[in-house]
């Protein structure tokens, strides 16, 4: 075999890796068969992943692609994690985020580096929303037979899924995705069958949460949806169609706690959250450059809650847990980095051939940002994944823009050079 099939199949492989990487981190089978748990299955496919596509790189002589000014704004913020060690409040703990920072990074770097195609991209997506139906389905299961609720009725999972608003947040990002597959002309009907399906489970996944910040993160998503798809009769009427569904079919837990906002005074878990912010601002008034280190949240909160706050809680706020734990410093690399994510999926929305997706993933950033502001969590592998797929959606756009602009023969892809499935090429 001549060195460049040899690249051209070891970059098809850390696709295949990826993907199976992302189906993983939804269907966790590693949680639910024990046989299935030393494997390690998540870290397994990411490290293959990653392996490959820096021996490609390095056999071929091409640079890494470190994707700009956010992509070195997650790595100044992972090794200021790192680095955190050495002012943490918990050394161990600050140690530990650190070190999973830089695996999520390294993930994020894999995906802009593996993804170069809209068709990539688009499978990635699509192993995304079909593994999804997994993680709905255990949740839906564990709530009728009433298997561990919160708080006696609030529904969730296993591993990552434990927490209700983390499960939900995380299924939210596939909401738009699913849809977007649904609403397409190009979808095959089965496949759109399999995403109604994905779609309406999780929707009811999130229902079962009873989860606010994913309520409001949801809605935000579709909302957007809906507007900015060119289709936009089509987008309204799928949209009204889960909005129906949702005040029809929800239990009256679930209204009878979002209706708890409007008195959150006297709600523990809405008081939590105020207390939890509270801490995060006086942590930043007393060490505002740097913070109390990485994963130090609740292990200085002590020192800086007020009396009647007894019970320790996480910063539930992505935004407020980076400026209380690597202070200013930290969440100006935060800042670019999601921005600059953000800013991307927004910008490849133009895309002609994959604008649908570019869209959805922009809707699904913001409807996951909004739940940010409710349940952050800086270790979620889901919200470096979404960013990756956004960050790589972008490149792929202007790469199709800058072929348009040099003249593409007509009938050649402009998403990606000829035979980039098999690996042949990458954006530019």
């Amino acid at each position: 075999m001549v060195p460049g099939e040899q690249g051209q199949r070891r970059d098809v492989w850390a696709f295949y890796s990826l993907t199976a990487f992302a189906a993983v981190m939804y269907a966790v089978p590693g949680e639910w068969i024990p046989a299935m748990a030393p494997l390690r299955l998540a870290l397994m496919t990411s490290v293959v992943a990653a392996g490959l596509m820096l021996i490609r790189r390095l056999g071929r002589g091409e640079p890494l692609y470190l994707d700009g000014a956010r992509g070195w704004a997650l790595i100044g913020f992972s090794s200021l994690a790192v680095l955190s060690v050495s002012w943490a409040v918990n050394a161990e703990v600050a140690r530990y985020t650190g070190i999973e920072l830089l695996k999520l990074t390294a993930i994020y770097l894999t995906l802009v580096n593996v993804i170069t195609s809209g068709k990539r991209l688009v499978v990635v997506c699509g192993a995304m929303v079909l593994a999804s139906v997994v993680t709905s389905i255990g949740v839906i299961n564990w709530y009728m037979v009433g298997e561990d609720l919160v708080e006696g009725f609030r529904a969730r999972w296993v591993g990552v899924y434990a927490d209700p608003n983390h499960m939900a947040m995380n299924l939210v990002l596939v909401v738009p995705l699913a849809v977007a597959f649904v609403a397409r002309k190009g979808s095959a009907w089965v496949w759109r069958i399999a995403c109604l399906v994905a779609a309406v489970l999780a929707v009811v996944a999130i229902v079962l949460s009873h989860s606010r910040g994913g309520f409001i993160g949801l809605s935000v998503a579709m909302g957007l949806w809906a507007f900015r798809e060119k289709r936009r009769i089509q987008a309204i009427v799928v949209g009204s169609l889960f909005v129906v569904g949702l005040v029809v079919f929800a239990p009256d837990s679930f209204w009878a706690r979002n209706e708890t906002v409007a008195a959150f005074h006297e709600d523990a878990s809405a008081m939590g959250r105020v207390y939890a912010w509270q801490v995060a601002s006086r942590m930043s008034l007393d060490k505002p450059l740097l913070g109390v280190g990485a994963g130090s949240f609740r292990y200085a909160w002590a020192e800086y809650a007020p009396p009647e706050a007894t019970r320790a809680y996480v910063a539930h706020n992505i935004f407020l847990d980076v400026i209380g734990e690597l202070g200013w410093v930290g969440l100006a690399f935060f800042l670019v980095f999601a921005g600059g994510a953000s800013g991307g999926a927004f910008a490849a929305s133009t895309s002609r051939t994959m604008g649908w997706m570019a869209r959805a993933l922009s809707a699904a950033v913001a409807g996951y940002l909004v739940c940010d502001l409710f349940s952050g969590y800086i270790l979620s592998a889901h919200c470096y994944v979404l960013f990756g797929l956004a960050a790589a959606a972008h490149r792929i756009a202007r790469a199709e823009e800058a072929k348009e602009t040099q003249g593409v023969p007509e009938g050649r892809s402009s998403a990606a050079p000829v035979g980039a499935w098999e690996g042949s090429g990458h954006a530019a």
